[in-house]
Formats: structure tokens, sequence, C-alpha cells
């Protein structure tokens, strides 16, 4: 298995995993750069055994046509040649001639190979069944002495076209003949490449999905061949995120030069983000909030059930601070590979750093004017959900000091620290007693919760003044209250 692939007609892939996936947006080169590698290598026969190219526009009906098999039977090169067109209109009935080249090769490797031969779980039909897992409503069948296969319901077994069959049906059969063609092509003593070009066409992600469980099943097979995916869909990405055999890489307008990592811990947090189909505008109008633990997700979620949908975020932990900068370089990545115009967010604790910091280019970067999230319960409007003022809580912070019962407690030197040090609410270090803050707020509501509803239920105006001590505007921060709080 070759681990780079370097001047192919111009480009270099580097890092080559099993399964390796491109992902860029429409436009970018990502077809351009598989057609040429593939029929580059297509030339290279001293080298590689199989390659194929899969086309993106799969057109056509699942239906024999003695046409299109004559001409793939008159011309060795016709088949490839046609594959490399962005789009092709018989695409269909060429995998129903390849359907019965499966068949052929199958059977021949029945009859010539003693191991095969004499393992009578390996039949014709079990590959067919290998396509039909895909299938939920549908089956595929063998039909003897026929040229194509015959469509049946799974749930009666009645008979079905070819054309009422729904679009996705349609391109997870094609898909499944054409990888298994493939497959049984494989010289096993040379180099086998598959390049896949937007599989995900027509697929919903679910779909998409059981397509890739589908190869890597194959991948497991055969050690002998790699499969390079081009695809704007993360929901292929995500589908792939706990398989130590697949690597990935972001594509730019122009890039010839790839290298491809392996999926991380930082990918497999973030993709499920980005699940939605990437040509929609889902992700534009609910973009990722990379905030530092789970605290925070619980504050952001329950702000947008506050807001009915008003704040439109999408937290996703990154379990640490350190963490944060790693996430928000991927994130980055993919956005830049994806989207146009789409942006996302991350948010830090101030702790002793200045709450201004530069955004990255798609990343839009916060970090809260008060120390931490926590310093968010003693803001006035905070404080009101709880059933309590600022000037009350004062004062039973300075009973609960001044209680002999408290002052034998670890967290009694903290509380004096906070009184005598004037009771500066925006910037002491509240994490280690916030649940005591909750105690004297003589609330039963989890912090989290009643931070979360005072963010759901502010709006800002050209009017609002930020400066007022003790808001909740005041301490999240002009920047961000201006980026992700709704304007009125």
């Amino acid at each position: 298995m070759p681990e780079s692939l370097l001047d192919i007609n111009g480009y270099n892939l580097r890092a080559l995993n099993r399964v390796n996936i491109l992902l860029g947006k429409n436009g970018c080169g990502k077809s351009t750069l598989l057609r040429s590698i593939e029929g580059t290598l297509t030339s290279k026969k001293a080298e590689y055994g199989s390659t194929a190219y899969i086309t993106p526009e799969r057109g056509g009906s699942l239906i024999a046509n003695v046409n299109v098999e004559q001409n793939i039977v008159n011309d060795a090169g016709h088949l490839t040649d046609q594959r490399r067109r962005n789009q092709h209109n018989e695409f269909k009935q060429q995998s129903v001639v390849n359907y019965r080249l499966l068949k052929e090769l199958v059977q021949d490797e029945i009859e010539t190979v003693a191991a095969i031969r004499n393992d009578h779980t390996i039949t014709f039909d079990s590959y067919i069944d290998k396509i039909n897992v895909l299938l939920d409503n549908i089956k595929i069948v063998r039909e003897k002495n026929k040229r194509s296969f015959a469509i049946e319901k799974k749930t009666d077994n009645s008979a079905i076209k070819a054309d009422q069959i729904s679009s996705g049906e349609s391109e997870l059969i094609a898909l499944g003949i054409e990888c298994l063609t493939f497959f049984k092509k494989i010289d096993n003593t040379k180099f086998n490449i598959l390049f896949l070009d937007e599989p995900d066409v027509h697929l919903h992600p679910d779909l998409q999905t059981r397509l890739i469980i589908f190869l890597n099943k194959l991948i497991t097979e055969n050690n002998n061949f790699q499969v390079i995916i081009a695809t704007h869909s993360t929901a292929i990405l995500g589908a792939c995120g706990e398989d130590p055999l697949v690597s990935i890489s972001f594509a730019k307008s122009g890039d010839k030069d790839i290298t491809f990592q392996k999926i991380s811990d930082y990918h497999r947090n973030i993709l499920p983000v980005f699940g939605a189909h990437p040509l929609s505008e889902v992700f534009n109008a609910r973009p990722v909030l990379l905030v530092e633990g789970e605290d925070d997700v619980r504050i952001w979620q329950q702000a947008i059930r506050t807001s009915t949908g008003k704040v439109k975020v999408y937290p996703v932990s990154t379990d640490s601070i350190d963490n944060l900068n790693a996430y928000e370089v991927e994130v980055q990545k993919i956005i830049s590979s994806v989207y146009d115009t789409a942006t996302a967010y991350s948010l830090r604790d101030r702790d002793d750093e200045p709450e201004a910091i530069d955004d990255l280019d798609k990343v839009i970067r916060f970090r809260l004017s008060c120390r931490n999230a926590e310093n968010l319960i003693v803001t006035n409007e905070v404080l009101q959900i709880l059933g309590v003022d600022w000037p009350t809580m004062q004062q039973r912070i300075d009973e609960w000091v001044n209680d002999a019962a408290n002052q034998v407690r670890p967290d009694h030197a903290t509380f004096v620290a906070f009184r005598d040090g004037g009771f500066l609410r925006k910037t002491f270090d509240f994490k280690d007693i916030r649940n005591v803050l909750i105690y004297l707020s003589r609330s039963r509501k989890p912090w989290e919760v009643a931070v979360g509803q005072a963010i759901g239920n502010l709006t800002w105006s050209d009017q609002t003044n930020f400066t007022i001590a003790g808001s909740l505007i005041n301490f999240l921060g002009e920047k961000l209250v201006k980026k992700l709080i709704p304007k009125v």
C-alpha cells in the first residue's frame, strides 16, 4: 500500500491510509484531482493494478441496455473514459453491465480457487447480500439466464420496477455493484486504488453511514487496495470517526499538495455538529460554539431553550482550556473546506488574561469580561432568577462568614477574602464556592440553569449601556453580546 502518491500529474498525496477522505466545497478542484491522478495511474500498469474513478453525477436507470453493453465490449477503454466525466447519463445502465461482470468474476473465482470452492458460504448470492444490507425496503434478486437482476420489496417479495425505487436506493445499488466489481478485479500483486467522487450524492446521511461501513468491510477483507473519497459531506466524516484506517484532509481551491491525517479525538467530538448536509444553511443558522467544559454547555443549552431558539449556537465542550486551541484549528479547517460564508465561535473564561482576544479567520473568539462563568451567578439578572438581589446576598455572605459553625469550613477563608476584598464580584474566583453561593440564594435551581435562563432572556439594542456594574451584559462582554445575543 503506497503511503504517498508523489508527482502524479503535478499532484502529491501524502500520508495515505486505507480510506482517505478529501473534504472540500464545490469548485475547489476535488474532482479534477481524482480524475487526473486516476487517469495517470491507469497508464502505470507496471506499478498499479486496478484503478477506477466513480463520477459524482451518476445518471440513468438500473436496466439492461444492449447498446451500452455493446459499447463496453467493443471498446476496452469506453467505460473508464465515460466515467471520468462529471456527469454521466448512462452510469446506472453501465452498473447493470458490471453486475454481470461481477457475477462472472465471482463464479470464476469459485471454480478456480480451491479454498473458495470448498467454502460453501461463498456464493454469488453472498455478494448480493452485501448490497441488500445497504437497503431498508427493497432487495435485488438474482435472475437466472437474464442480463440484469430483479428488484423486490423486502416485506412481501413483490416485484418493483427500477424506475419506481427512490434515487437513494438506486444510488446504493449502483455504488454497491461498482465497489464489489472493483473489489473482485483487484490485482493482489500490485497496488489498487478506488477513487470515489461524492458518493454522498442523493443519499440521506444515514445511508452515507451505511455506505462507509460497507466500504470498511471490504477494506478489512483485502489489504491490497485503498479508497480515496472526495466529498463535501461531513456526515461521511462522522461515519468514519472511530476507524483507525481512515484519514482526512481539507481541500482548498488550487491545492495540489495534500497531506492526510488520522481522525483525532478533536474530530470525533466536532464532526457530529456538522452532520447536516453542508450545502444547506443549517450550519450557518446555528454555528458551533466551542466552550471549555460541560458546565458551559449546559448554560448555553438552557439559553437556547429559554430564548426559544433566538440564541442560535450549537455548544460543544472541548473538555478543558488546554484543548480549546486545537479544537479551534480543526473547526477552522472544516469550515474553510466546506462553507463559503459560515463562521464558528469559541468562548473562554477570562481568568487572569486580558478580555480582548484575536479571531481566527473563520472562528470568532471571546473571553468573558468577568473572571469565569461562575461569576455570572452574582450578576443582577441571575440573582433575580434565584429570587434574591445583590445587597441581600452581601448581607447573607457576611452573616455566613460570622457564623461560628462555618468558621471551621475550608471555604470559609475564601468567603472572608471575598468580603474583606470589597465584594469584587466581577473579578473574584468563585469556582470553589459556587455551590455555597446557590445555597445562600436559598434557591434549589442549578446554577447553570439560572445563568442560562438569564442569558436566554437577554436582548440588546443600539442604546444598550454595556458598562452598568453588576449587569449580565457587562460580565459577558460587549463583543460576545453583539455576536450571540438577539438584537431588538
